[in-house]
């Protein structure tokens, strides 16, 4: 777990109870269709565990590894609990299948927006929160990580390397 994902971990009071896959594996390479560099679409992401109870999902995809510091490629709130959140998530607001609200990343963009890294191998994390409410409001990454303190019901991520 990196550093960023063990202050989230402290902070939330949770430990990781969520599998989280994709099409890539832990620590492995993020095909060039999931990036700036291929159709820059979303790749899907199955999650195992989720308990009875739980409310909604957050997802977030950062980068802790870019120049300035930890560079958000995805925000995404109220997701309906899901085994699955399909590949290309429409790039709007509001999603339908799976129900979902995404915010604005850091490329100043809604939705998800892929690997993109101006030199070397990057790191990018795919996080899962599983919620005991539903989100009222607007959130930036920060805001977002706030908004779910005490609400976290089980975590967890993967990530994957990219590299131009």
């Amino acid at each position: 777990m990196s550093f960023s994902a063990c202050s989230e971990e402290r902070k939330t009071g949770e430990t990781q109870s969520l599998t989280v896959k994709s099409v890539f594996e832990e620590g492995g390479r993020i095909p060039e269709k999931y990036t700036c560099d291929g159709a820059d679409i979303s790749p899907p992401l199955y999650i195992e565990g989720l308990k009875e109870g739980v409310k909604s999902l957050v997802i977030i995809c950062e980068d802790p590894d870019a120049p300035k510091g930890v560079f958000t490629h995805w925000i995404a709130w109220n997701v309906e609990p899901a085994s699955e959140i399909p590949k290309n998530v429409p790039k709007t607001r509001v999603v339908d299948h799976p129900k979902m609200i995404q915010g604005i990343n850091d490329f100043g963009k809604i939705g998800y927006n892929g690997p993109c890294p101006p030199g070397g191998e990057h790191r990018y994390y795919f996080k899962v929160y599983a919620l005991d409410t539903l989100l009222q409001g607007d959130y930036n990454r920060q805001d977002l990580l706030r908004s779910i303190e005490g609400h976290v019901l089980q975590y967890g991520e993967i990530y994957g390397v990219y590299s131009r």
